[in-house]
């Protein structure tokens, strides 16, 4: 079977059975009339009609779209909170219809992962194949070639036509061949490289696959320039090259990303720095002279400049804007050894995430002298200000932290930085978080 017509309509009925059947055995009194019953249904309809989220590409995985799945979580619970406020009397407390509503996304969440592992074990036993023939062979074909070998994908890669001749068992014969092959066979997809192919080829390629009920796909002759991060846009019917595409240039990633840095930022502050600060103050004034916060101008997001601020871990110095910090550092306190070691003297920036100078995570914010320094030096290093710095990111996780020893540090350090740009999820933040707190707990190399 090539394509299932069963998999939207399944998952359908099962997301409006479980909100309907919740709903009716937890708010009985406000579900169980004729209004309320099309209320939540033709929501549910409309939003997720708005929000294109049913359509599911062949390549998609639990979390391809999960940022399409938390737009519909946060927009159909305005629609189902909005359902309370035409009643004249609501039977229950704000705190338990949220219950509730979480509860409906539990149970949605839980389908989602049975969903995709169902479909990747029905794939991998030969369910819903797609047979694939390429026609070219480049540089590109090795790597497309991993993403046929996922047997989780469905897809059937049967080989490939060029008019070099191979003793490749999956080479099907030079290119006049594959005319007559895909028509001839039970091909699906075809997939052409425009590096090897002229032309009169191209077209006679389209014109086969559209009268033979084939799907034709182009890899462009990228010239070296296409990344991870590229995306395609439409400028009418111009296609445009976007290199440095970023999940966060899309405005509800941002919305979500900053929710959540208020939140976790709001938490530290009030259950963690509003008795720490008093402790470490009074602590400081036994250690050293000096103020109980330092503060740096630092560069943030568009190179921006704001003052980015620490529990002092220092004695005061002439150099603190211009030397970072090294191993066995004179200047480092005998409290600040300790500050440092565990990462708490970076607390206070959770007021400059508060303030959105700062993110929870993202790249590290460098001195201004160091942005100078590296933004000529270091290839790319201009790219990680297009982000919020963060308290912690990938990098630092990644053991690339503190002083900068040899160029590889900072060189390593920007790579991560990218890469996180580039596949930012909430998910990654969330693992970011979790192995920062355990690096602070069990110590680092580089944490001095």
């Amino acid at each position: 079977m090539k394509k299932s017509y069963f998999i939207i309509p399944i998952s359908v009925i099962f997301h409006l059975t479980t909100i309907n059947l919740i709903l009716y055995l937890f708010t009985p009194d406000s579900y169980r009339n004729g209004f309320s019953v099309l209320y939540y249904n033709f929501s549910w309809f409309l939003v997720t009609y708005a929000i294109d989220f049913y359509p599911t590409a062949r390549r998609e995985g639990f979390m391809t779209n999960f940022s399409n799945f938390l737009r519909l979580f946060l927009i159909y619970g305005f629609f189902y909170l909005t359902s309370f406020a035409f009643r004249d009397y609501i039977p229950y407390s704000m705190g338990y219809l949220l219950q509730v509503y979480l509860l409906i996304f539990l149970m949605l969440t839980l389908w989602r992962v049975f969903f995709f592992a169902a479909r990747r074990l029905y794939r991998a036993q030969g369910g819903n194949s797609a047979r694939v023939v390429v026609i070219g062979r480049d540089k590109n074909l090795k790597k497309i070639r991993k993403v046929f070998d996922d047997s989780g994908l469905g897809y059937r890669y049967i080989g490939y036509f060029d008019n070099f001749k191979s003793y490749s068992p999956t080479y099907l014969g030079d290119i006049n061949k594959s005319f007559t092959y895909i028509f001839e066979n039970d091909i699906d997809e075809v997939y052409c490289m425009a590096s090897k192919l002229s032309k009169l080829e191209m077209q006679q390629l389209i014109t086969i696959a559209d009268n033979s009920f084939k799907k034709i796909k182009i890899i462009p002759d990228n010239k070296e320039l296409i990344s991870r991060a590229m995306s395609i846009e439409l400028y009418d019917s111009v296609p445009v090259l976007n290199l440095r595409a970023s999940p966060l240039e899309m405005d509800y990633a941002n919305v979500v990303k900053r929710v959540f840095d208020v939140l976790f930022s709001s938490l530290v502050i009030v259950f963690v720095l509003s008795w720490l600060t008093p402790l470490i103050y009074i602590l400081l004034k036994f250690d050293s002279k000096g103020p109980l916060f330092f503060k740096q101008k630092r560069h943030g997001v568009n190179r921006s400049t704001f003052w980015c601020y620490k529990f002092r871990s220092m004695t005061q110095s002439k150099e603190s804007d211009t030397l970072m910090a090294t191993k066995n550092d004179m200047r480092i306190t005998r409290l600040g050894k300790i500050l440092r070691k565990t990462s708490i003297d970076e607390l206070p920036q959770f007021f400059n995430v508060l303030k959105g100078d700062m993110s929870v995570v993202g790249p590290r914010p460098h001195m201004e002298i160091h942005t100078q320094q590296y933004e000529t030096s270091v290839d790319k290093y201009l790219v990680r200000h297009f982000l919020k710095p963060g308290i912690t990111g990938l990098a630092q996780i990644k053991g690339y932290r503190g002083e900068i020893i040899e160029k590889s540090d900072i060189v390593n350090r920007v790579r991560f930085d990218i890469f996180y740009m580039e596949k930012w999820s909430l998910q990654l933040d969330f693992k970011i978080i979790y192995y920062t707190v355990v690096n602070a707990i069990i110590g680092q190399e580089r944490a001095y």
